[in-house]
């Protein structure tokens, strides 16, 4: 016989099986009865007139089935998300390098050339500002 938690761990899914298994049985009575396997078993019992042990096995199966699927989606799914966070870090180091380096030719440049880069900076600085108030000016 399965277990509570067998059955109950993946209700929703089993549920559908369940109703189509014994279309006798309403979404009110299945709700009824959620949480307690001997009320589920009493009530398909009643329902169809179905001996016990058929029930329970019947039951089982469809929990077996869709506990292992369920288990297998989400292996499935711990893959995916470790494969992504995997790529993530590798793209993460990567973007980390280039700055790094990025940022150490601009320094180098700066140290090489501190006069060009400050007049390349203030240029920069005049150009921005003029656009910015031909925008504000115009609106």
């Amino acid at each position: 016989m399965p277990t509570q938690e067998q059955v109950f761990g993946h209700w929703n899914q089993l549920k559908g099986k369940i109703k189509q298994h014994w279309g006798q049985l309403t979404d009110d009575e299945l709700q009824e009865v959620e949480g307690q396997l001997d009320a589920l078993i009493g009530l398909i019992q009643q329902k169809t007139g179905e001996a016990r042990q058929h029930i329970e096995t019947v039951i089982e199966e469809m929990s077996d089935k869709y506990g292992d699927q369920i288990t297998q989606a989400t292996e499935t799914a711990r893959q995916y998300v470790d494969q992504a966070s995997e790529r993530l870090r590798g793209a993460a180091d990567h973007v980390r390098e280039h700055a790094t380096e990025t940022y150490e030719d601009a320094q180098e440049l700066f140290r090489r050339r501190p006069a060009e880069s400050v007049a390349v900076a203030f240029g920069t600085g005049l150009l921005v500002g003029v656009i910015v108030g031909l925008v504000v000016r115009s609106k």
